[in-house]
């Protein structure tokens, strides 16, 4: 007999496996909500003949994150401009600030390279099929006669799909060590807080690529800006048309990002890329609802 405690132990795991599959933290919390509801309506003796409740757990995510990634289509051509995965910040640099537990989902997902933003962007350009193979094995380790099962497809299928996201993934570089990455990031920040269009240039690679997610909800771009120069003229217009913002180098998705605030509320997170020492990519992510995992309850009196 699994006791309850064991159940709720899967769940940071289930979080994990959701997020990167769904790129939301509150639809992953949603779907893993989902799957607990339909373990506890099984009956009680169908419970105890399940051998391992966490791979059922897994198995019933996945199916619903399968389903819902089916239906995003859809809802992504109704969304207003680009859409972007919700970003995550590092409970170690916030909590502080935040007074969130953690029983927080956004504070259960493990930062590493497989939720770059840079990576979540790469995982929304597979088939939700192609999307499950991959996270499950190459991210999760999990046998094929398992994905097989979540897929209803055979476990020779599966690694097809995997093997058709790996080359889909395959242009994903690791990402650039930590210090290297800040110290690309910190003088964007200081060109940006200056107006030094000319320095900002400099920072960019000349075919980089800014993408921005208002939602429809904030005022945004609707479509990506490329190249380097118009980018910079845009983040220094920008700057100048909204007084009072503080921008703060803050780790996003488990790489160094830059967030800014308005009177202690954070309004815009961004991510970036960089290559051979300069930014090639940066997703800004302005939606309020995707910000909510950044809410800092006592922001004012934290000093950043």
């Amino acid at each position: 007999m699994t006791s309850t405690d064991e159940i709720a132990g899967e769940r940071r795991q289930l979080i994990n496996v959701a997020y990167r599959l769904l790129g939301s933290v509150t639809e992953a919390e949603d779907a893993v909500q989902d799957a607990y509801a339909r373990w506890y309506a099984l009956p009680r003796s169908r419970r105890d003949e399940i051998v391992s409740p966490g791979a059922w757990l897994t198995t019933v995510t996945s199916r619903i994150c399968l389903d819902r990634l089916g239906s995003a289509h859809a809802r992504r051509e109704r969304y207003v401009g680009a859409w972007l995965p919700e970003p995550l910040p590092d409970r170690v640099e916030w909590d502080h600030a935040r007074g969130v537990g953690p029983g927080d989902p956004a504070d259960q997902i493990v930062l590493d390279e497989s939720v770059t933003m840079a990576f979540l962007v790469v995982l929304d350009s597979m088939t939700p099929a192609e999307r499950v193979a991959f996270v499950l094995h190459d991210v999760f380790r999990y046998p094929f006669a398992e994905i097989a099962r979540v897929l209803d497809r055979t476990p020779a299928a599966c690694k097809q799909l995997a093997a058709s996201a790996r080359r889909r993934a395959s242009g994903a570089r690791a990402p650039v060590a930590a210090t290297g990455h800040a110290d690309v990031v910190r003088h964007v920040k200081e060109a940006w807080e200056t107006g030094d269009v000319a320095a900002l240039v400099g920072l960019l690679n000349p075919a980089a690529v800014m993408t921005a997610d208002g939602g429809g909800l904030v005022g945004t771009v609707l479509h990506p800006i490329e190249g380097g120069a118009r980018i910079a003229q845009y983040m220094v217009a920008i700057a100048e048309m909204a007084p009072g913002l503080e921008l703060l180098v803050r780790s996003v998705n488990g790489t160094p990002g830059l967030v800014a605030r308005r009177a202690g509320v954070v309004v815009t997170v961004a991510s970036f890329d960089v290559s051979d020492g300069r930014v090639s990519r940066i997703w800004v992510v302005r939606n309020p609802e995707k910000l909510r995992p950044w809410a800092l309850p006592d922001a004012g009196s934290w000093n950043g």
